[in-house]
Formats: C-alpha cells, sequence, structure tokens
C-alpha cells in the first residue's frame, strides 16, 4: 500500500483499530514495518503514530512497543459516563438487561439527526440498566454500522453498547440535550412507574472526525439527579 501523507496512514490505522482488525490490547507493528508497508519515511509514520497517541488511540512503551489501548483515552471536555459505575459509586448494585436488539435501515428522523447515507444501517437496542433491582435508566440507542460494522454481531446480552463504545472508539463531537419527558406505557412498564409521570430526559449524539457513531436516549426513573464536575 501507497500512502503520501501522516494523515493518511494515521486514517488507515485508525480505520485498522474501530474496525477490530487491530483489537484493544494488541501489539502495533514497529514504525519501520509500518513505513515499508506504506511506503513513506519512518519520520512520517512516526508523526501518524505520535498523534494517535496524543488522541489517546494507543500507548508507546519503549523496548515494550506499541499496543492498542484497551479503553481509549479522550481528549475532549466531556467524558461519556458508564452508568454501571455510576450505579456502584453509589453503592448500589448494578445489573443490566437486554429488552431488544434489531439491524434496521436508519429512519428518516435519525438519518436527518445524524447526517447519516440514506441507505444507513443501525443496529437498534434498548436496554434496562438497574440499581439494587429497581430500575435506574432506559437505554435506547442507534449504533451507525457504517462507522462501526462489527457492532452488527456483538452479543449485547452480555455488555452493555455504552459501556462497549466507550471501550471500542473515542469521540470527537458530542450533541447533548436535556429534557424532561412524560412515561408513556413503554416508559412507565420498564421504569415501574405511572404513565404520565415527569422523568428526566437525555439525548446524546457522538461522531468521530465527522463520522456519525451513536444516537441515545437515556431515560432516567424518578428522583434522578445529575452532578458535574469542571
Amino acid at each position: 500500500m501507497t500512502a503520501g501523507t501522516y494523515r493518511e496512514i494515521k486514517a488507515d490505522i485508525l480505520r485498522r483499530i474501530t474496525q477490530g482488525e487491530w483489537k484493544p490490547g494488541s501489539l502495533v507493528p514497529n514504525e519501520s514495518d509500518l513505513a515499508e508497508h506504506y511506503g513513506a519515511a519512518r519520520a512520517t509514520v512516526n508523526r501518524a503514530m505520535r498523534e494517535l497517541a496524543e488522541d489517546g488511540l494507543i500507548e508507546r512503551k519503549r523496548k515494550a512497543g506499541t499496543r492498542v489501548r484497551l479503553s481509549p483515552l479522550r481528549q475532549a471536555k466531556f467524558d461519556i459516563p458508564i452508568v454501571r459505575q455510576q450505579i456502584e459509586e453509589q453503592g448500589s448494585t448494578y445489573r443490566y438487561a437486554l429488552v431488544q436488539s434489531e439491524v434496521v435501515a436508519a429512519a428518516d428522523w435519525l438519518r436527518a439527526r445524524m447526517r447519516l447515507d440514506p441507505k444507513a444501517k443501525v443496529r437498534h437496542l434498548v436496554c434496562l440498566h438497574f440499581a439494587d433491582g429497581n430500575p435506574y435508566q432506559v437505554e435506547d440507542r442507534w449504533i451507525n454500522l457504517s462507522a462501526l460494522p462489527q457492532a452488527r454481531t456483538v452479543d449485547f446480552s452480555k455488555v452493555g453498547p455504552n459501556e462497549w463504545l466507550v471501550a471500542t472508539i473515542p469521540f470527537s463531537d458530542v450533541e447533548i440535550s436535556f429534557s424532561a419527558t412524560a412515561a408513556d406505557t413503554a416508559l412507565a412498564d420498564n421504569l415501574g412507574c405511572a404513565i404520565g409521570d415527569p422523568l428526566m430526559q437525555v439525548e446524546r449524539s457522538t461522531w468521530w472526525r465527522e463520522s456519525a457513531v451513536t444516537y441515545v436516549r437515556l431515560v432516567h426513573q424518578r428522583g434522578y439527579r445529575m452532578t458535574t464536575r469542571y
């Protein structure tokens, strides 16, 4: 393969990581081998690798080599919260359940919101998160399979999409909105509340380098309180 610039090399290495060719924790070829593979100067490869390390995607250690990070670091100002950690930090026991999973064509409203192609396919998941056996949060999520094709076959009955995404791909842009919503029949059933009860809803969309990754609606149980630190 011939890659003329460090940006092209960086983009191809990123593709290998995000598509699962180089898995979290795996050893990355050394710079000499990469330079030969890409037909580029070692200094060009070094710059691409240095930026990937600064982006938090790889970890470089002298003598130990370079590895894909097990949990990519995020350089953005906002951290994606992991609901399991939120619940456990409260001293509660966490439990997770997958309610619904399907691969579907992206609906018009979703394509408009995430700027997806007309024929885009998404993995749609509905999940429940529990604290001490009580419903805590409903997670209604769509994952763009063009950005993360490996998400099509992940067994989300074993791991929640929230936690899997945080460990799999970083983000460069995030859009978040907070609103009040009234419990419909499905939310009332899942959260154990009455139809019409006021609930807090968080909507979040994330992108990685202009490629839409996921959109999620998170609806919390009555009494939920959000705390942030600056």
